[in-house]
């Protein structure tokens, strides 16, 4: 038995010589994190924040000059104004933030009192990949209250380069930094965990019921990558694929009634297809009056979910002859979405608690 995780603080201490310099007592940190958000919608908080996300070589794999250019010379010239616009729309004026930092902090704290009677040693902070509170931060942080173990939890069910990765990368630039690194653990994906699934499936079920019409069909939505990251060996169309077909048997629908597509891409090279706006345009021409999209790859609701789909997507929708549309939201600080992360971190969290 290891007794340094045995001993009480008030013991640790009484065995130290004296004029020991000052220690923490030794505690566990789970850190999650999710993608990032700008401190604010305007040109400059945008532009710091896009500026950070789309220089990241891991999000845009091109080539670094050539890059460098369209992203200083031009993206970054126009787009933190028409970001900012589409930000404004679903940001929560009453705390002066986006959703997505919102709902990380709600189920953060919910999380925290979830684990609080598995071990009091456990300290659960947050951080935005991009943007604030930074990863560095939190870390440092947690090292400095005496967290020897960290297990990070990027929120993507499905693995990517681009996001689990990433968290990974920046994380470990982090501990590169420190004299006394903590131990630390990425937490996996989770795109097939039964948990996830059947949490999908009864929060999916639930807001079915709410709804006044019975969708035709029903589009799975996941963020889109571009095709080139497939080819490249990268296993997050295969994660999409699997938690889709996984959700459609459990809810026992057809090839007709439940569809796979991807959204939010970027750029003129060829994404993972089919694409979700497309293929909604296309179901309203066909005659589908009927329909409603849910995103499984967020665990919380954000600007993809909230304004692309919600917005952009529906006025598709509606534009092209459609009738009914529905958005349905992310699993978030639910009872549900808290059960499937409260079961990925004590489960990784096994032979330190």
């Amino acid at each position: 038995m290891n007794e340094s995780l045995t001993a009480t603080p008030e013991a640790a201490e009484l065995a130290r010589p004296q004029g020991h310099p000052p220690v923490a007592a030794e505690r566990i940190g789970v850190l999650i994190v999710n993608l990032g958000t700008p401190d604010a919608t305007d040109y400059w908080s945008m532009r710091r924040y896009l500026k950070e996300f789309l220089s990241d070589p891991r999000v845009i794999e091109e080539n670094r000059l050539k890059w460098w250019l369209a992203l200083n010379l031009v993206i970054l010239t126009i787009r933190p104004s028409r970001k900012g616009r589409d930000y404004d729309k679903i940001w929560n004026r009453e705390r002066d933030e986006s959703p997505l930092k919102t709902i990380t902090r709600a189920q953060v704290e919910k999380l925290a009192s979830m684990l609080a009677a598995l071990d009091a040693r456990i300290m659960v902070d947050w951080a935005m990949r991009y943007g604030n509170p930074s990863i560095a931060s939190r870390l440092d942080a947690m090292q400095r209250a005496g967290c020897q173990r960290i297990l990070i939890v990027p929120l993507y069910p499905q693995y990517s380069a681009a996001t689990t990765a990433t968290v990974a990368d920046k994380s470990f630039d982090v501990l590169k930094t420190m004299r006394w690194q903590p131990s630390v653990r990425i937490a996996p994906s989770w795109h097939d965990d039964p948990v996830y699934i059947e949490a999908l499936a009864v929060s999916l079920e639930a807001e079915l019921r709410k709804l006044a019409f019975k969708p035709k069909v029903i589009l799975a939505s996941f963020h889109g990558v571009p095709k080139d990251y497939l080819l490249k060996g990268d296993p997050y169309h295969c994660h999409c694929a699997k938690t889709a077909r996984l959700l459609q048997a459990r809810l026992g629908l057809s090839d007709e009634q439940f569809m796979l597509t991807f959204q939010s891409r970027f750029g003129i090279a060829e994404w993972l297809q089919p694409y979700t706006d497309v293929t909604v345009k296309g179901l309203a021409e066909r005659g589908v009056k009927n329909l409603a999209i849910v995103t499984p790859g967020f665990t919380a609701d954000c600007l993809e979910t909230l304004e692309e789909i919600a917005g952009e997507n529906a006025e598709i929708f509606h534009h092209h002859g459609g009738v009914n549309f529905a958005a349905i939201p992310c699993l978030n600080d639910s009872e549900a979405g808290m059960a499937v992360i409260a079961h990925v971190v004590t489960r990784e969290l096994q032979g330190w608690v």
